[in-house]
């Protein structure tokens, strides 16, 4: 898509805060929602294993969390209320009362990144449903179709009215750039690389900014600790995705006294890791998202065992 279309998309956004969504129903939106991710499951699973190589196995556990995300969300609508402020806490204030009120902020541009393409599109989509805000969502480039199918499930099946989530596909450069720009966005939310994501923050100095950003994960594993389950559990932390993932275990501290012993441990665990086609059942570990991913882990392999690594 085009910068234009981002604005035609905005604007439809911005129209549609005129007839805003009362509390109760924007939770039973949430609640259907909950209920027909439920039953289409295994349908997003394969969707997110052919467009991200997410194996299917752990495909179908981020649409159950999807599914969760959406009942948080339901509840938190049913929560969203103001407060009441003892104005007679000094004299002046005597009889009187005051209270505040929660209302939408705005329309809300929300950038997804590809490695949970469904699961963080509604951690984003969700909760601005329950507010009451219009979303504009980017998807990454190399995984939109969860987002496009996720969009006409809630209009079609759900009864979200359209304007209040539209889906705009492109580049950060072109379709990005125009989301965080625009004047009538009032809340920028972004999961993704920490480059890009404090280039927009620094961007938009003026809007609400929300960033998720990456991780460095270490895991420290000491004498006294249960060393053989860490290994095991790091086989599932630091691969899963093919290691596509803020949270994944990226590091690595061992105690001198138990380095080889955990080391041939965690590698009789990671040998025993299927590779292979995401839509087999008995894949662990599938393809880096592109081209330029493998290339990059693959130059960092060379660059270990040039400096001795093994």
């Amino acid at each position: 898509m085009t910068a234009g279309d981002v604005d035609a998309a905005v604007a439809r956004a911005k129209a549609a805060l005129a007839a805003p969504l009362p509390l109760w129903k924007r939770a039973e939106i949430l609640d259907r929602a909950a209920l027909r991710l439920t039953a289409r499951r295994d349908e997003f699973a394969e969707i997110i294993a052919r467009e991200a190589a997410k194996p299917i196995r752990t495909a179908r556990v981020e649409a159950e969390r999807a599914v969760g995300t959406f009942q948080f969300a339901a509840a938190e609508a049913r929560k969203l209320g103001g407060e009441m402020i003892p104005l007679d806490a000094i004299p002046a204030g005597e009889g009187k009362l005051g209270f505040t009120l929660r209302v939408p902020i705005g329309v809300v541009g929300a950038i997804a990144p590809l490695n949970f393409p469904l699961n963080l599109v509604v951690h984003k989509v969700g909760p601005a449903i329950a507010a009451g805000c219009p979303v504009v969502l980017k998807p990454a480039s190399q995984t939109p179709f969860s987002s496009l199918t996720l969009a006409q499930m809630l209009v079609d099946e759900c009864g979200l009215p359209a304007d209040h989530l539209q889906v705009v596909t492109g580049g950060g450069g072109v379709v990005g750039n125009a989301l965080v720009d625009h004047p009538d966005v009032a809340l920028i939310t972004f999961t993704g690389s920490p480059e890009v994501g404090w280039a927009i923050r620094a961007r938009a100095p003026r809007k609400r900014v929300g960033l998720e950003l990456g991780n460095n994960a270490p895991v420290i594993i000491e004498p006294d600790g249960d060393w053989r389950t860490a290994a095991a559990k790091i086989k599932v932390a630091g691969f899963s995705h093919a290691g596509q993932s803020c949270i994944s275990t990226q590091r690595i501290l061992v105690h001198s006294s138990l380095a080889a012993d955990f080391t041939a441990e965690l590698v009789r665990h990671v040998e025993t890791l299927v590779v292979g086609d995401p839509m087999d059942e008995a894949t662990d570990v599938s393809a880096l998202i592109s081209h330029d991913e493998t290339d990059r882990v693959q130059s960092w392999v060379d660059e270990a065992r040039a400096q001795g690594a093994t």
